[in-house]
């Protein structure tokens, strides 16, 4: 079966965020407002082959843990739908 995945990395929320803050700054200046605590992030979107959902979720746990996130400052999430 194959499977669908949206991944979403972003830095865990004790993490200073750098882009959040300039991307919010920049809000600002061009005229847009109640904007705040803007959080930059990155967003991944996957197939994979697997016998179940639960094995994909496994697959994509796995590749998340060690190599789309870097688990000592981000967090990830996903969602998985049948392709």
């Amino acid at each position: 079966m194959q499977f669908n995945a949206n991944v979403y990395v972003s830095l865990k929320p004790t993490v200073n965020d750098p882009q959040g803050v300039t991307i919010q700054n920049a809000l600002k200046s061009l005229g847009f407002q109640g904007f705040s605590d803007v959080r930059a992030g990155k967003y991944f979107t996957l197939r994979v082959e697997a016998a179940d959902a639960a094995k994909a979720g496994e697959q994509v746990d796995e590749a998340c843990q060690k190599l789309m996130a870097n688990p000592v400052i981000e967090q990830y999430q996903y969602e998985l739908e049948q392709a």
